[in-house]
């Protein structure tokens, strides 16, 4: 038979193209990781869902928590249901609030398989509710592992396939953390709420601290790494430098000794191919009181570099020296490549709660654009001893409001702004990282944010970040402590001021996204996040534009679109801010503010495409996924305002 070969070599290179074709349609079907990969990028380049048909979207099923049943039954405290799931090959694998894991079909939503740590029947959880933000999966090609940690200090390691204990692992399956730390405590402070990051087959973990309270001799917020096959601890990393270690002279007057904390209690990040892992770290014990831990506190409110396998540190970044706002590093940094000088530079953006975005060489720890030490407002408190300068980026510009003036006041009628700026005028204010006085103190942001642990979404083909932010302010006091209560000599006290008739204190947009350009540091726009109360009778004649609401908003970034996901309420931590003190109808009105709507946004121009109806709030950060050929949005809803569900919208 004779040959063509120049139509065989056409039908050669049709099948490599039909071939790379079947691939592409592959690509981002999973997610692979919390925050889409070890990046953290958020991202996912499957466009099925896109701005054509995204008005199509609609719930194609709804998976229950088991606690919603155990609830009843054991009467233990949950949070809003804060956990993302992670998609392998069609099956989902998510967390409850009390860390039950579950393997569901992405398909139908029906659960597989379960497996419960049963961590109900131990103590209290590190923050008086249960809170678990997911899992982490590993394999080797051969075999798929579950790994999860525990509020009662357990890692866990199942078998993906059945959710049975991996036996080789730890004891039969389960690594005990309370032991291998840097000094003992009480176990009822420590836990795990956020999944732990594997990188170069090791497993790096923080931890949930208490810090509600200024009790010294809080648990070490020790990071630590372990062989993710044996279970073996690995290396520990003290975020507290111990005796002889860079960093010690920091902690004056031996209170390396006692302080606790300074954790990361959020999620990593990791460049495998260079072998790091990434820590945003947070503050150290007694929040907004540092008169007990004198000098600049490293490595508290830093970002620190460290070899994966070995836990040396390589560089590191402190954003606030000796912290007392709680500005904790809140969420995973973003790891991407930028163009500098039409060179590819390996970078990582870390967003904080202070509406700074720090940015960095990911491989030297040098900034992008300079970082400056500018002098700021010292305290008054007692024995306290603040830095008399802190780092100011000078790109990228700040995403949200800083710091309380005239200027920042609600001012849509000169009624509502005389209002407002009485209600604050025997409270001290002033610019950004002023501290808190016996007086009382109101500050912008606040300890929520700024930016949260929903963190930011970033493009790995554009360079563009996204992140979801939220005026929300901070009202705290230093107050002499009792010392039949704590080893500390002052401590804090919140306490709460209303805006105006129920209105915000502050200029709108309450909630925001920002898009930053990282190859060069520009806002490129800026959107409110939410209506907001724009409705209000004072304000529904006025014709205002979308305001936002001062709620936390998870990102989810595809090919084409920007999907948020805003949650619905604060309820839970506004007790703990303000005292445990009964709020008013007034004041409970103000923070339990319901919108229950996915909000999607042109990525490109911030414009407001579509609103999906839900049922209930979304209070975790959304994920997407492709199969049997059809891409899905799942998010997690409920919890303590409602039943824990993972709702999983498609095309239909």
């Amino acid at each position: 038979m004779k040959i063509n070969y120049a139509t065989f070599a056409l039908l050669l290179i049709s099948l490599f193209l039909i071939r790379c074709s079947d691939q592409s349609s592959d690509l981002g079907a999973n997610w692979t990781s919390y925050a889409s990969d070890k990046f953290s990028s958020k991202y996912s380049p499957l466009d099925q869902i896109n701005q054509k048909n995204v008005k199509d979207l609609q719930m194609k099923w709804t998976w229950e928590s088991p606690d919603n049943d155990l609830k009843e039954q054991f009467k233990f405290p949950v949070s809003i249901y804060q956990a993302t799931p992670i998609a392998i090959n069609g099956i989902l694998y998510v967390s409850s609030s009390t860390a039950i894991v579950s393997a569901i079909n992405g398909s139908t939503g029906q659960t597989i398989w379960t497996y419960d740590p049963e961590t109900y029947k131990s103590n209290a959880p590190a923050h008086g509710a249960y809170i678990h933000r997911g899992v982490s999966y590993w394999d080797d090609g051969k075999e798929g592992r579950i790994i999860v940690g525990t509020p009662d200090a357990r890692l866990i390691a199942l078998n993906a396939k059945d959710g049975s204990l991996v036996q080789s692992f730890g004891k039969s399956g389960i690594v005990d953390l309370s032991q291998g730390l840097s000094r003992q405590f009480d176990a009822s402070h420590y836990g795990i709420s956020t999944p732990p990051i594997i990188a170069n087959n090791v497993i790096v973990i923080g931890a949930s601290i208490t810090d509600a309270s200024p009790q010294s001799m809080r648990p070490p917020g020790d990071v630590r790494g372990f062989d993710v096959k044996t279970g073996e601890q690995l290396w520990v990393f003290h975020t507290i430098p111990q005796a002889g270690e860079y960093g010690n002279d920091t902690w004056e007057n031996e209170s390396w000794k006692i302080t606790g904390n300074t954790n990361v209690w959020t999620r990593m990040s990791a460049d495998e191919e260079l072998g790091y892992v990434y820590l945003p770290i947070s503050t150290p014990t007694n929040d907004w009181y540092g008169g007990n831990r004198l000098g600049d506190n490293l490595f508290a409110e830093s970002l620190v570099c460290l070899n994966t396998r070995t836990g040396e540190r390589i560089w590191h970044f402190q954003m606030v020296h000796h912290g007392v706002w709680d500005y904790d590093l809140p969420a995973a940094p973003n790891l991407l490549n930028i163009n500098r000088d039409g060179k590819s530079v390996k970078a990582v953006a870390q967003v904080s709660k202070q509406g700074f975005t720090y940015v960095f060489n990911r491989e030297t720890g040098e900034p992008i654009w300079p970082i400056e030490e500018k002098p700021v407002p010292q305290s008054t408190a007692p024995g306290e001893r603040t830095s008399p300068t802190q780092p100011f980026p000078t790109k990228p510009a700040a995403f949200d409001r800083q710091g309380v003036t005239k200027d920042d006041i609600i001012d849509f009628t000169p009624e509502l702004f005389d209002e407002a700026w009485a209600s604050l005028n025997e409270i001290d204010k002033g610019e950004l990282f002023t501290p808190p006085t016996e007086n009382g103190l109101v500050y912008l942001p606040g300890a929520l944010g700024g930016a949260n642990w929903h963190g930011a979404a970033v493009d790995p083909e554009s360079g563009v970040l996204y992140i979801p932010s939220m005026t929300f302010p901070g009202f705290f006091k230093v107050i002499k402590s009792d010392s039949t209560k704590t080893d500390a000599n002052y401590e804090w006290q919140g306490f709460w001021v209303s805006g105006p008739q129920g209105l915000p204190l502050f200029k709108p947009p309450y909630g925001r996204i920002t898009a930053i350009d990282l190859n060069t540091g520009d806002h490129k726009w800026q959107s409110a996040m939410g209506e907001g109360p724009r409705n209000h009778p004072l304000l529904k004649d006025l014709n205002l534009p979308r305001l936002g609401w001062n709620l936390r908003g998870s990102p989810l970034l595809t090919k084409t679109l920007l999907f948020i996901g805003q949650e619905g309420k604060y309820w839970e931590y506004v007790p703990a801010l303000v005292g445990g003190a009964k709020l008013s109808e007034v004041q409970t009105q103000e923070i339990i503010n319901f919108e229950p709507k996915m909000q999607v946004f042109d990525k490109d121009s911030g414009a407001l495409i579509h609103e999906i109806e839900l049922p209930l709030n979304v209070t975790a950060a959304p994920m997407t996924y492709m199969v049997e050929g059809k891409q899905y949005i799942a998010f997690a809803v409920g919890g303590s305002i409602g039943p824990a569900k993972i709702i999983a919208l498609g095309l239909k």
